[in-house]
């Protein structure tokens, strides 16, 4: 399903409305019809108090009380504007409203006597505010917001929360916490992001008569993934296979203290359906891997004699590339030094293989991301907020780049989507943002919203896990942008399935692999 900012979602009205003929009126009518069926569904007969302001927002509210009036319910509407103001459509619904006897008062009565209106068993509908909110909420709206939120009682709002940007799901001053929201056509960015989300409460999608080909328009480029559309990625397994059909993935993983990421990550890899894993490991640990290592091979790799890689390994790297694997995972446990720099930058520049690049290899880069224009081959990157601040930003002072890393961090989370798709196109990489949610970018500037995974999988390890699990479909033969969709969200379908057996508190990485097969059996059944 594709996701839209406010701006894509004007553009669709518009279009529906000029050129298909579509009367504006017809699609408000369309969305408070949309809002009153879901309450009549979910919460049955009850008050009613509908917030409206001047906008379409309003209008969609005026007309789900007009709805629900018409129907016996006890409905009072707080106008949070003066009539004279309402714009067009809005203004129209309400003089309906008052023509069929709904009451209709100003929003300072319900600040004045809030104790008459707000009482038990009591349903709130949000229209005062919709996705085309352009400055902070302060002043009397903020109060009247605390007061609606302070009320515990169930609110419904239309298309968005008030107080939550359509764009980022950010909080503009105060918002309203709905318990569900009904939105129109499709979801917008700040239904999906955090704190937008929260906001937002149980999310219910309504077609309310926009033309199907501009919701699904090719110019639209954010998509929400869901299982129908990932289905397909799902590698085939042929009758007449072998391993090698499957692809061998050399694995660059773990130091001295550091042993568990490269086997959490190859295991996953395995569990993926990669035919093949090698893990390139530091020669001085070669001893430790093979006590623990079963299908997997190992690849003894040049050490600088404290479990740490030498750049020596490189070679050793380049030849198994060339000779047997079909591309390689790097990073996962691996430290940092100059010589992991080195051997990062070189795998950039003279790999003919895709490479993936996890943890202790996006750091290893110090920044350096002008280097990915020269690849020879696809790369994909896997940071989270933090890695990504790193890779964004380069500072020779400690306590600078700490701190510059940290705002930076907090401007990422802010905005998800941009953030992510920027990147990937200034840079040419296929971008998997890990977080809540993740997202994945391509250099062409598409961008897909995850819709699994659970706050169990903030563990060690999981990071490795996904890693292993894009590696795996990226040797099945899947392109860089459908396995690092796929990776990402049969990652967190193991961890929401490891989540419902274990407990969100008790979840550990490990579970997550555990759980693969049992993503593979959902997915299928």
């Amino acid at each position: 399903m594709k996701v839209v900012t406010a701006e894509e979602m004007r553009e669709i009205d518009r279009k529906t409305i000029e050129e298909f003929g579509i009367p504006g009126r017809a699609l408000m009518e369309g969305a408070g019809t949309a809002v009153a069926a879901k309450i009549r569904e979910i919460y049955g007969r009850k008050k009613i108090i509908v917030l409206s302001g001047s906008g379409n927002n309003g209008g969609d509210g005026m007309v789900a009380a007009g709805i629900l009036h018409n129907e016996g319910w006890d409905v009072n509407v707080f106008l949070a504007s003066k009539p004279g103001r309402l714009k067009k459509d809005a203004l129209s619904q309400y003089k309906a409203a008052l023509r069929f006897c709904v009451s209709v008062k100003q929003a300072e009565t319900l600040l004045e006597h809030k104790t008459d209106f707000l009482r038990p068993h009591t349903i709130i509908i949000d229209a005062l505010f919709g996705t085309g909110l352009g400055k902070d909420i302060a002043g009397s709206y903020s109060d009247l917001i605390d007061v609606l939120n302070r009320s515990k009682l169930s609110i419904i709002a239309v298309d968005i929360p008030s107080g939550i940007s359509s764009d980022t799901g950010q909080v503009m001053g105060n918002a309203i916490k709905a318990e569900c929201t009904v939105t129109f056509g499709l979801p917008k960015r700040g239904h999906l992001l955090y704190p937008g989300a929260e906001y937002t409460g149980r999310l219910f999608v309504e077609n309310i008569g926009f033309p199907a080909e501009l919701l699904k328009s090719d110019n639209l480029t954010v998509e929400l993934l869901e299982r129908h559309n990932v289905l397909s990625l799902v590698p085939e397994r042929k009758k007449y296979s072998y391993k090698g059909n499957y692809g061998h993935v050399l694995l660059v993983a773990g130091s001295r203290g550091k042993t568990g990421a490269a086997i959490m990550a190859a295991k996953a890899c395995l569990r993926s359906g990669a035919g093949l894993v090698t893990i390139g490991v530091p020669e001085s640990l070669a001893a430790i891997f093979q006590t623990r290592v079963t299908e997997e091979m190992t690849l003894v790799l040049p050490d600088k004699g404290d479990g740490s890689l030498s750049k020596k390994a490189l070679d050793k790297i380049l030849e198994c590339l060339e000779k047997t694997a079909g591309l390689i995972a790097i990073g996962p446990g691996i430290g940092v030094s100059s010589d992991t720099e080195k051997i990062i930058e070189q795998l950039i520049l003279h790999s003919n293989s895709p490479i993936i690049i996890d943890a202790d290899g996006l750091n290893s880069l110090k920044g350096n991301t002008k280097i990915f224009r020269k690849a020879k081959a696809p790369v994909i990157l896997t940071p989270h907020p933090g890695e990504m601040a790193r890779l964004m930003r380069r500072q020779s002072k400690k306590e600078q780049c700490k701190t510059i890393n940290s705002e930076l961090r907090t401007e990422i989370e802010k905005d998800r989507i941009n953030t992510a798709v920027s990147f990937a196109k200034e840079t040419g990489t296929f971008l998997v943002l890990k977080g809540v949610p993740a997202i994945i970018a391509s250099p062409e500037g598409r961008a897909f919203i995850n819709s699994t995974g659970n706050p169990g999988m903030s563990t060690a390890g999981t990071g490795d896990v996904l890693t292993g699990m894009i590696a795996g479909f990226l040797g099945q033969g899947l392109t860089p942008l459908n396995a690092s969709i796929l990776g990402v969200y049969m990652h967190g379908l193991a961890g929401d399935i490891a989540a419902s057996e274990k407990g969100e508190h008790s979840l550990i990485a490990s579970d997550i692999i555990g759980s693969i097969p049992a993503a593979f059996r959902m997915m299928k059944g």
